[in-house]
């Protein structure tokens, strides 16, 4: 006697169709101790809107025949969301990000505004999902969706990839701790800027203007790369290591 589904939420108020044989004149369908609401009935397939309830219950059908053999239903927890582990990212999407809360097992679509992605169940407390595009930049809502119900929304910023327009000086010692200015667009949540790959100190003015720190390294043209948590802008040869003059 399959049941389908075989869960739902704590409310109830389900459509569950219950298959099998010799179900006519069935006189009442139990989800544990409580009788659910009959809608349909056939001598195969018997259809009810389940009572609230909790956790695993049995489900019996009686006719005047008799009882049926039970069979398990599982009623969902409305599921929470605490926090992302990352709470922004581009207006492209692709990214993977991770959903952390509780009765998250039974997930099924997460909401990004009006846009809709799959979640990779990891845990009943984690779920990670690819992020959708987005229209334009701009703070969206979170809306994970289980068995259980829908979550509270969370924020999500989607941002413009960084650019950078110039920087100065242009030039500085092999020995670094030249402090350079660099200018742009989308620069206010810049995760690192690096010179030939090599790391450096920074710090965010405003979403245009950002002070770093060069590191050391050999004389020679290099790449000066910022990353944000919508992308990264290359600056290609933008910066030249000259050595110290000696005598």
């Amino acid at each position: 006697m399959p049941i389908s589904p075989n869960s739902s939420n704590t409310g109830g108020n389900s459509v569950i169709i219950i298959t099998g044989v010799n179900l006519s004149g069935a006189t009442a369908v139990y989800f544990g101790d409580s009788l659910a609401t009959i809608t349909a009935n056939t001598p195969t397939m018997i259809t009810v809107l389940n009572p609230p309830g909790n956790g695993v219950q049995q489900v019996v059908v009686q006719t005047n025949g008799g009882k049926s053999n039970p069979l398990n239903f599982f009623y969902i927890d409305t599921p929470i969301t605490t926090s992302l582990s990352v709470d922004s990212g581009p207006v492209a999407g692709g990214n993977t990000i991770s959903i952390y809360g509780y009765n998250l097992y039974t997930a099924t679509s997460v909401n990004f505004g009006a846009n809709s992605a799959t979640p990779t169940v990891i845990s009943d407390s984690e779920i990670t999902v690819i992020v959708p595009a987005n229209s334009g930049p701009g703070a969206i809502q979170i809306i994970v969706t289980t068995t259980g119900g829908s979550t509270a929304p969370l924020s999500y910023l989607y941002e413009d990839v960084p650019t950078i327009s110039s920087i100065t000086p242009t030039s500085g010692s092999t020995l670094g701790n030249t402090i350079i200015t660099i200018f742009g667009t989308n620069l206010s949540n810049v995760t690192s800027v690096t010179f030939d790959g090599n790391s450096s100190s920074f710090g965010v003015i405003n979403n245009s203007t950002v002070s770093v720190s060069s590191p050391a390294h050999a004389a020679g043209s290099i790449d000066l790369v910022l990353t944000t948590t919508a992308g990264s802008a290359i600056l290609s040869n933008g910066y030249t290591y000259i050595s110290e003059p000696g005598i």
